[in-house]
């Protein structure tokens, strides 16, 4: 695959990736793109096939993945979701940086394809900052904020693993964590800039 190299960024929710991307989405505008991930899922008011998810049958996106044309896949609430090869390449092939905002789970699986991105983790600073943040937000009730909690344990735990990552960065100050990630990307932002 030509094009820039893609960007898997992962980590905790309330670990501040959504913010992160938003703010770099914002400054380079033109560069960065997501990839549009598979549904079995119905779409929710609003949403457009091909623009939000490639909205799909449990039988299509099973042949899909047994064919391998999935880069990463899981099951949620009975829906499937999953990164086709093709919606990367789509990316790749309009010459942008392909960010896939993925989980622990899905940064093994895209570690056993030959996609070659930059595997970057946000972490918070603390378990009990993280707490503090995903409480604030007011958006959980008690049991689904400590499944949340439950599972930033272990991505935390998982993140410190030799060769998982190429960069961990803890989001303490979000202008430091913010320089990080651009340092770690200014390579294949200018490749994407160069090329215009």
């Amino acid at each position: 695959m030509s094009g820039p190299r893609p960007v898997v960024l992962s980590g905790p929710s309330g670990a501040g990736k959504s913010t992160l991307l938003k703010r770099l989405m914002k400054d380079h505008e033109g560069v960065f793109g997501f990839s549009v991930s598979h549904t079995t899922r119905n779409p929710r008011p609003g949403e457009e096939d091909g623009k939000d998810y490639h909205f799909t049958t449990r039988e299509a996106m099973q042949e899909g993945i047994d064919q391998g044309e999935f880069i990463e896949n899981a099951e949620f609430s009975g829906n499937m979701y999953g990164t086709s090869k093709a919606a990367v390449e789509d990316m790749q092939a309009k010459n942008l940086i392909c960010i896939l905002d993925v989980d622990i789970q899905g940064v093994k699986r895209i570690k056993e394809t030959d996609l070659n991105p930059i595997y970057i983790s946000i972490q918070p600073p603390s378990m009990e900052i993280l707490e503090k943040r995903l409480r604030d937000r007011q958006t959980e009730t008690e049991e689904s904020l400590q499944k949340r909690l439950e599972a930033a344990r272990i991505d935390m735990e998982l993140s410190k693993e030799p060769g998982v990552f190429d960069i961990v960065i803890t989001n303490d100050d979000l202008e430091t964590a913010y320089e990080e990630l651009k340092e770690i990307l200014n390579e294949e932002i200018k490749k994407v800039q160069d090329a215009k």
